[in-house]
């Protein structure tokens, strides 16, 4: 699948990748200030954004798309960065594709196995319903059990509004594919040699240190780097302090 990418700058290649229920806009404050100096994509995964709407959602196929899409606009051998579900597909794409990917960078997610915890916020999303008076209001109240205030307006940003309500994203794809997304494939494949950093937010449990033995057998020259004043969302918690560390990264 060819995925909807926005573009800016001009240099070597830097791929943006978001995470769950996310979308290229989440990298904006990111890719201007790489855009000086780089030509960065920020990428809509399947089922995200403005790409299209497909039901299989397996990290090979995610990451397959990636790659087509970036072959397509000639942006390969290119640095890549995802976050969170993102990750998991750079680092999809990185083992797959080892020659396609100049160097990796995974922010706040490991390759291996996570517990539940979108599912009962998908089934939350699910059932609000689309009628033509819906306003953002109720649609917020529907989710208030399920997620604290910036989450509700970080997902609302996927709901269009209007005569006809609808979810922008592929929300039954999505909620039918959470167990493949929280889990990590095991294939047999080479690991990763290229520069690769793991970017973990301070006050988030994703990278802990039982994760590091996973991360060094697939990507042996792995380091890992902790955001200051950060959870999950390291881009936009801290965003001076993620760009100082991905700017040292690509330099």
């Amino acid at each position: 699948m060819i995925l909807h990418a926005v573009e800016s700058g001009a240099g070597p290649p830097v791929a943006l990748l978001h995470g769950l229920f996310g979308q290229a806009a989440n990298f904006g404050t990111v890719r201007r200030r790489l855009s000086p100096a780089h030509r960065v994509l920020a990428l809509d995964l399947r089922n995200h954004g403005a790409s299209g709407h497909a039901p299989a959602m397996g990290y090979p196929a995610m990451a397959e798309d990636v790659l087509e899409t970036l072959r397509d606009r000639q942006a390969l051998p290119c640095a890549l960065v995802g976050h969170s579900m993102g990750g998991k597909v750079a680092m999809m794409a990185a083992l797959e594709a080892p020659a396609a990917v100049a160097r990796l960078m995974v922010v706040d997610i490991a390759p291996v196995r996570y517990d539940p915890a979108y599912r009962a916020l998908a089934a939350a999303m699910a059932a609000i319903p689309l009628r033509p008076d819906l306003t953002r209001t109720e649609a917020d109240a529907a989710l208030v059990d399920s997620a604290p205030p910036d989450v509700r307006a970080f997902l609302l940003q996927n709901l269009h509004f209007g005569t006809t309500p609808r979810w922008r994203i592929g929300l039954a794809a999505i909620a039918a594919a959470l167990p493949v997304l929280e889990d990590w494939p095991r294939r047999d494949v080479q690991p990763y040699t290229g520069p690769t950093a793991f970017v973990a937010g301070e006050r988030s449990a994703y990278i802990g240190a039982d994760h590091r033995a996973a991360i060094r057998a697939l990507f042996p020259a792995a380091r890992v780097v902790t955001v200051k004043d950060a959870g999950h969302w390291v881009h936009a918690d801290n965003p001076s302090g993620f760009l100082a560390v991905l700017n040292a990264f690509l330099a």
